[in-house]
């Protein structure tokens, strides 16, 4: 069996669309469309109902996605056993540990293993998730307190500290007693994106407060809330890691304030999809750099 017709047919299964099965695949929605038709006509049954809503797996297609994720993954093997390494891991992670964290394990890798070769792609929880689902990345790494995502299984392996931070200049840098919640919720933030969580959890906080109006600023770069909280606009919740520098040269101060508990740095994976000899090697590299 053509192994190209389970890749659409498993794309087309989890994304509920040939439209966007078409656009991943880097497929016309027609070769989509006959590839399915192909698979369906040469195991005799229905794979699919197109709805209005979309296209949801008959029963038949319930059962052969399972077998077909199995087939594609011990395709993954046969070509991972006779190319060696094979090809590169490609690992997404919050943008914060690609700046900070990574490079040690990256240059360490390298050293020990120069035949592997890893891709970085800075992406949040939602994105990294759907790549893992959909097989664009091999692993991903997660600041997330919850574990329990479809079709990916995570293990905890290490914690990131968290500083809320300010200007020297900014009324709160010298104060001795610290900042209850209803002062914090008063002021101006400049907080990461939409689905980091440990912004996400600050920010319902600061919404809590009883008349609570802070002015919330989200960014998609730790650099552009670093260099705001920097200029004396506001303040900002990042990894400890991202602002050492700063810290040190006197560029951001810490706000005495509420305590947060440091975030979890997750491992994620695909629940069933096999582990390739690059991505084996980052992870036993990553476990050993986090835990130093």
């Amino acid at each position: 069996m053509d192994t190209r017709l389970l890749h659409t047919f498993t794309t087309l299964a989890r994304t509920g669309s040939f439209t966007a099965a078409a656009a991943e695949l880097h497929l016309a929605q027609s070769t989509v469309t006959v590839h399915i038709r192909t698979l369906e006509r040469d195991l005799g049954t229905r794979l699919f109902d197109r709805l209005p809503t979309g296209a949801v797996l008959t029963e038949s297609g319930r059962r052969l996605r399972e077998r077909a994720e199995d087939a594609l993954d011990a395709v993954a093997r046969l070509k991972a056993d006779v190319e060696g390494a094979g090809g590169p891991a490609v690992v997404g992670t919050p943008e914060s540990l690609c700046s900070t964290r990574l490079p040690a394990v990256i240059a360490a890798l390298r050293t020990a293993h120069p035949e592997v070769d890893i891709h970085l792609s800075a992406a949040g929880t939602a994105e990294c998730l759907e790549g893992l689902r959909s097989g664009r990345l091999d692993l991903a790494l997660l600041l997330e307190e919850e574990a329990g995502f479809h079709e990916v299984t995570t293990e905890l392996i290490a914690r990131e500290p968290l500083a809320l931070l300010c200007a020297p200049g900014h009324p709160l840098a010298a104060r001795a007693r610290a900042a209850t919640w209803a002062e914090l919720a008063a002021e101006s933030f400049f907080l990461l994106e939409q689905g980091c969580s440990y912004s996400d959890a600050l920010e319902r906080r600061l919404l809590s407060v009883p008349g609570a109006r802070p002015r919330l600023t989200r960014f998609g770069s730790v650099d552009a809330a670093r260099s705001c909280v920097a200029a004396g606009l506001g303040l900002t919740l990042l990894p400890l890691t991202t602002v050492e520098e700063y810290l040190r040269e006197g560029r951001l101060v810490r706000v005495r304030g509420p305590r947060f508990a440091d975030v979890p740095v997750r491992l994620a994976r695909h629940r069933r999809r096999w582990t390739a000899p690059a991505a084996q090697a980052f992870t036993r590299e990553l476990v050993r750099q986090l835990s130093l």
